[in-house]
């Protein structure tokens, strides 16, 4: 994997990752280079906690009624610390630009840009936290068979249906789960 980088791919975790907090996950990956790479966690809502809920514990008025989309925790890195991952027609001084139509936005603006009549991402979805390697981690990681990668779409980032998105992403590539093993072995 040397000099390739995985912004804008997904992640779908193997079984018997032996991290309760990446068991079935899938993850974007929002930006990787040589020294770090950091992803939002696509299905792991919080239960019982809404995007209109959040906007209103922040304080922002909502010109339109927000969609009823559960806040998922983007990974175990700053929990506190919210991300609006939207589509790339919304942009904004901090966007991070992902690949595959995607930007990610980690500022109140993209909040307020959600909630307002006009101007807003015409996809959008709200995560506390992230999951985040060090140099090389993330790499090692995909060596040891941990994770399976592939192309993100903007159909399955943004499908609600969270308790099958990392079926789908297996799907994508021609995986059936029942067949997956949590062994690792080499040949």
């Amino acid at each position: 994997m040397e000099g390739q980088f995985l912004a804008g791919q997904l992640l779908i975790a193997m079984p018997g990752i032996g991290d309760p907090r990446f068991e079935r996950a899938l993850i974007l990956i929002c930006a990787h280079d040589g020294q770090h790479a950091m992803g939002v966690t696509l299905n792991r809502p919080v239960e019982g906690l809404t995007v209109p809920d959040l906007l209103d514990r922040l304080d922002i008025g909502t010109e339109i009624k927000a969609p009823a989309d559960l806040v998922l925790l983007g990974g175990p890195v700053e929990r506190e610390r919210g991300f609006v991952l939207h589509t790339d027609d919304y942009q904004s001084e901090s966007s991070l630009e992902i690949g595959a139509g995607l930007a990610l936005t980690p500022t109140r603006d993209a909040l307020e840009a959600m909630a307002a009549a006009s101007g807003q991402p015409r996809r959008s979805l709200l995560a506390l936290g992230y999951a985040g390697w060090g140099a090389g981690q993330l790499e090692t990681e995909i060596r040891e068979n941990v994770w399976l990668t592939c192309e993100a779409d903007e159909a399955l980032v943004f499908d609600g249906d969270h308790d099958h998105k990392w079926s789908k992403a297996l799907a994508k590539l021609g995986v059936d789960p029942d067949w997956l093993g949590a062994a690792v072995g080499r040949a």
